[in-house]
C-alpha cells in the first residue's frame, strides 16, 4: 500500500530536475499525478514513463489562465485534488541591484514568488471545499540566508517563505496544510546555471561531476543533494504522515547552513603555530 494511493496531485516544473524525481516518486506511492512544464517534449515523455496515472500538460507558472487549467486537469480528470507542489523555478536575474533591469525583476518575481500565489489562489478552494489537501512549494536556504549574486532570488524565495505561512494561517481551518521545503545545493541543471546550456550530454556529465565536487565540498555532508533527497521531503508533506504540520519551511540542505564543517574548523584551529587562549583578565 503506497503511502499516496487514492491521493491526486499537480506538480509544476515537472518535466526535470526535483519535478520530474517526485513525479516519479508520487506515481510509486499510488497517486495520480498531473506534470506541467514549458518543456513540452520532456515532460510528456516523463508523463509517458510513468503510465496512466500520470498525464502532462503545458503550463507557463506565471500565466494564470494556465495555472487555473492545469489545476481544472486533475480535477476533471479524477475529481479532486490532494496535493500541489509549486515547484517551477529558474535563477532569474543575477548580479547587482543597480545592473538589474525592471523587466528582469518581474521575469524573476513572476516564476519564482507570482507562481506560488497562482497555485495557492487555484488550489486553495478546492481543497477548502474537499476539508483536505496539501499544498507545498519549492523555497530555497537562499530565502533564509542571501547568496551573494543571486539578489532576486533570494527576495523571492523569502517572499515563498512568507506566502507558505501567511496561507497555512488562513487555510488551517479548511484543514487545508500550506509548506515549503528549502533546498540547498541540489545536482540539476539549475543549480549548475549556465554551465550546463548548449552543450552536449557527455560534457554536460562532466560539468556537472565537477559541480558536485565543488559544491559538495563546501557543506559539512560532504556530497551535492540530489533531486530524490527533495522528492522524499515532498512525499512527507503530501502524505497523511504530516497530517499535523503546517506552515513550515523544511530546510533540506545537507547541513548547509550551519556553517563550514567542523572537521575543516577543527584543521584551522589545530595547525601549526601560537594559540593565543582567551582569559577575561586579556
Amino acid at each position: 500500500m503506497g503511502r499516496l494511493d487514492g491521493k491526486v496531485a499537480v506538480i509544476t516544473g515537472a518535466a526535470s530536475g526535483i519535478g520530474a524525481a517526485t513525479a516519479r516518486l508520487f506515481v510509486e506511492e499510488g497517486a495520480r499525478v498531473v506534470l506541467g512544464d514549458i518543456q513540452d517534449e520532456v515532460g510528456e515523455r516523463v508523463a509517458g514513463e510513468l503510465g496512466e496515472r500520470a498525464r502532462f500538460r503545458h503550463c507557463n507558472v506565471a500565466r494564470e489562465d494556465q495555472v487555473a487549467a492545469l489545476v481544472a486537469e486533475a480535477t476533471g480528470a479524477w475529481g479532486r485534488l490532494d496535493v500541489l507542489y509549486n515547484n517551477a523555478g529558474f535563477v532569474g536575474a543575477s548580479g547587482r541591484f543597480e545592473d538589474t533591469s525592471v523587466d528582469e525583476y518581474d521575469l524573476t518575481m513572476d516564476v519564482l514568488l507570482k507562481s506560488v500565489f497562482l497555485g495557492i489562489k487555484s488550489a486553495s478552494p478546492i481543497m477548502a471545499e474537499q476539508r483536505s489537501g496539501s499544498i507545498i512549494s519549492t523555497a530555497s536556504v537562499c530565502g533564509l540566508v542571501p547568496a551573494i549574486g543571486t539578489h532576486l532570488y533570494n527576495v523571492a524565495k523569502a517572499g515563498v517563505v512568507m506566502m507558505t505561512k501567511t496561507a497555512a494561517l488562513e487555510l488551517a481551518e479548511h484543514d487545508v496544510r500550506v509548506n515549503c521545503i528549502c533546498p540547498g545545493y541540489i545536482a540539476t541543471q539549475l543549480a549548475a546555471g549556465r554551465e550546463l546550456s548548449q552543450v552536449d550530454d557527455e560534457e554536460n556529465a562532466a560539468r556537472m561531476a565537477k559541480v558536485r565536487e565543488r559544491m559538495g565540498s563546501s557543506q559539512p555532508i560532504q556530497r551535492m543533494g540530489e533531486p530524490p533527497d527533495i522528492a522524499r521531503m515532498a512525499l512527507f508533506l503530501a502524505s497523511d504522515d504530516s497530517a499535523w504540520v503546517t506552515g513550515t519551511a523544511q530546510v533540506v540542505d545537507g547541513g548547509l547552513t550551519l556553517g563550514k564543517p567542523w572537521r575543516k574548523l577543527n584543521q584551522a584551529i589545530t595547525e601549526p603555530g601560537p594559540i593565543r587562549m582567551y582569559r577575561p583578565a586579556d
